[in-house]
Order: structure tokens, then sequence, then C-alpha cells
């Protein structure tokens, strides 16, 4: 790694565009996202496994354009024209759908393109492949502009939990980074979870991060 583990963040995560660190798996993810004003269609589609950046990406253009940011159950309501007052939205999660909110999404749909709004829907497959029930849903689903994220490789991990150290102002070394990447799931949010676990022990133990409070904490998680 070339990065410096010098840490100079307080405590807390940092989203911003910045911060997303791309890499083969979530590039195309990252150059949609970084397209908008520009998008291809007024509705766009982020997926991938948990832990593979989608909240993060959808924060940054949360950032970028003060969209209005929902989970899939705000489609329940059925009031699309309030949705798309908003002018620019995220609906995150559209997997299994009720047929109500299969309804929404569909009027949803229509109403960002007739209104020329903005609108980013993530979700865990690739929209073509959701279980929709309404045809004319999946017919709009499948020809929406897409972007699929995958599980991190070796050097985004290690990249990502370099950050997770970096946002808690812990310093860290190297092998500790290699150990961690090594042995945890290739997850976004296991990194986030291993780090806090880490930051928690250290500070319950008052004991210095290295790789045998590492050994531990991944034992007490059950990724030994």
């Amino acid at each position: 790694m070339t990065r410096q583990l010098v840490f100079e963040l307080g405590h807390r995560s940092a989203h911003g565009r910045d911060d997303f660190l791309v890499a083969p798996s979530n590039e195309l993810a990252v150059a949609l996202i970084d397209a908008w004003p520009a998008w291809p269609a007024p509705t766009v589609a982020l997926s991938g496994p948990q832990g593979s950046g989608k909240t993060h990406l959808a924060e940054v253009w949360h950032q970028m354009s003060g969209a209005a940011r929902f989970d899939a159950s705000v489609l329940e309501g059925g009031d699309v024209p309030a949705l798309v007052a908003h002018g620019k939205l995220i609906i995150e999660d559209i997997g299994a759908l009720s047929d109500l909110a299969e309804r929404t999404l569909f009027h949803l749909l229509n109403l960002v393109k007739e209104d020329q709004a903005s609108m980013l829907l993530t979700s865990r497959d690739a929209p073509a492949h959701l279980a929709t029930r309404l045809p004319d849903l999946a017919s709009r689903l499948k020809a929406l502009p897409h972007a699929a994220l995958g599980v991190p490789d070796d050097a985004l991990l290690a990249g990502v939990l370099v950050k997770f150290f970096d946002d808690r102002q812990l310093r860290v070394g190297e092998p500790l980074i290699t150990y961690l990447a090594s042995r945890i799931e290739r997850s976004i949010a296991i990194a986030r979870d291993t780090v806090e676990a880490l930051d928690r022990a250290s500070l319950s133990g008052k004991r210095p991060i290295t790789v045998p409070l590492a050994a531990q904490v991944l034992d007490d998680l059950g990724h030994s």
C-alpha cells in the first residue's frame, strides 16, 4: 500500500465523493453517479450485494444533488405527486415490493420522466432481475440505465479498512491492514463493523490495536 497511514479526520464517517475509493468492482457505478445531471435517463439504478457500497454512493449523490432520500417502504404511501415534488429523490432497497408499492413505483417512474425530475433506485439484484408481478413495471425496470457494484477486491478492501481507521483517527500499521483484509468477509459493511469492534476493544482494554488484538476480536466476531 502506498497511502501513509496517518489520520486527520475526527471520529465520524466520511461519505463524500472524495472518500469513495474507486476500483474495478465499482467504477461503472461511480461513473454513473458522476455523470449527473447528464444522466442517460431521468431514473437510474445501482445494484449490488450488501456491503458493496450502494449506500455510500447514494449518499454521494444526495450530497451532490440535495435529493430527498427514502427507503422503499415510502412506496406503500402511494403519494406519487408528493414524492416527485422533491425534484430529485433516492429510493433504496426496492427488492420485494407489495402490489401497492409496485403500482406506486410504476407511476413514480412515469411522473419523474414527465416532470423532468431525477431519481436513483438501489437494490441488491439488478432491476431486470427483480421479481415484480406488474408486467408494465418489469418492462420499465429492464429499460433503466443501471450499474452493478461487485464485492470488494483485495486492494479495495484494504483501502476501505484504512478509511474506516482514518475516520476514527486511529493509527495502525500496514501489517494489521493486510492481516484483516485476508481474514474478513469481502464486504464494506463487515470492514466497518470490524474497525468499530477493534476500536471498542482497544478502548475498553486500554490496549493498542495490534495483530494479536485483531485476532482476538475476529475470533469474537466469528471471522477467525
